[in-house]
């Protein structure tokens, strides 16, 4: 099974491709929806906030108040560290047992959509780096009209994340979100396409006989992320 990591930058439309995607029956394992599930009430992230955030944190309803937890962290960068600590182990387990599952339904291909990909370090665990890029010029514009907000506030939330031409760098396909909507399906379209040629029938002996899968999983992952570090290094210097 191909597990292909998708990520973007805000405004770049990586949720709309990952909606495309989905429309050609393609499995999405969609993180920021994990990340919500991974602190519903009885979860044992949860638990963990409220020990170290305390009952403040929580809505009457037993829910994570989520408004007054990010004006903590914001404000702290020692405790939204430790917030981090807490949330992410947890959503990479959910990731693994979503990605597990569709290995088990005998899915040819997994779609991990992650903002936080290539700041995360999970590029490196993935068979391909699928990166939705829009020039920065387009990507202040659409931020400004999505959020209804000034040149100077989308310009400090763009400031604060690593630059798409950065990114980019990473990527084994590039998704070049600039033109039209139909110039972005025929992009998709023909992703796919290449995909399922890529995908072939030897995934279906990797399914049948799991030690095989395995074996072929951690060398190949292996060497990519070899080959991905050595051209990222190239692009760098």
């Amino acid at each position: 099974m191909l597990v292909i990591g998708l990520t973007g930058g805000i405004a770049t439309g990586k949720s709309t491709v990952s909606s495309l995607l989905r429309a050609h029956n393609l499995p999405i394992v969609d993180a920021d929806i994990l990340a919500r599930k991974v602190v519903e009430p009885g979860t044992p992230a949860l638990a963990q906030i409220v020990r170290a955030f305390g009952q403040d944190v929580l809505l009457s309803d037993g829910s994570l108040d989520r408004a007054k937890l990010g004006r903590i962290v914001f404000a702290d960068e020692a405790k939204r560290k430790q917030l981090n600590a807490i949330v992410h182990p947890a959503v990479r387990r959910a990731m693994f047992w979503s990605i597990l599952r569709c290995w088990w339904r005998g899915e040819k291909v997994c779609i991990l959509d992650v903002p936080l990909l290539i700041e995360g370090g999970l590029w490196k665990w993935v068979a391909k780096v699928v990166v939705v890029y829009c020039s920065s010029d387009i990507q202040l514009r659409r931020l400004m009209k999505r959020d209804k907000s000034s040149r100077e506030d989308a310009s400090a939330r763009l400031n604060a994340q690593i630059p798409i031409t950065e990114k980019v760098q990473y990527a084994d396909v590039v998704i070049d979100n600039s033109g039209t909507p139909q110039e972005l399906q025929r992009q998709v379209d023909q992703f796919v396409l290449r995909l399922m040629d890529e995908a072939g029938w030897s995934w279906r002996l990797s399914w049948l006989i799991p030690p095989l899968g395995v074996f072929s999983a951690v060398m190949t992952l292996g060497w990519r992320a070899l080959r991905r570090s050595q051209k990222v290094k190239s692009r760098r210097r």
